[in-house]
């Protein structure tokens, strides 16, 4: 199974699921999104695999988010924040085959294994 992951390897969460993935004989692509952030487009594919808003996929923990309004702003508005600032995409997003998790808690992860 092949498995992309989009990582940040100061995050305890990110690394976790990247060794889940690994433990479960993936064959992971790793995008570390702060130095190759998605694009809108990319971005919303993947909220949309994974049954989510991109609201729902903002980091507000660590980031002006919240004060800048963007968890009541429109979906436009919120990718266009995470495709200047990849700091406000929460992690690890991961997609394979059978569709993508922002794997938080990471156990979410065996839901697309």
């Amino acid at each position: 199974m092949h498995a992309t992951i989009w990582h940040n390897p100061a995050c305890g969460t990110s690394r976790n699921t990247l060794a889940l993935l690994h433990e479960a004989g993936a064959q992971v692509t790793v995008i570390e999104y702060l130095k190759t952030p998605p694009s809108a487009d990319k971005l919303t594919q993947l909220y949309r695999d994974a049954g989510i808003t991109p609201q729902q996929g903002l980091r507000l923990n660590g980031t002006d988010a919240a004060e800048r309004g963007l968890p009541q702003a429109d979906d436009a508005t919120v990718l266009a924040a995470m495709v200047a600032e990849p700091k406000l995409i929460e992690r690890p997003l991961v997609e394979t085959d059978k569709g993508v998790r922002l794997c938080r808690p990471k156990e979410k992860v065996f839901e697309i294994l």
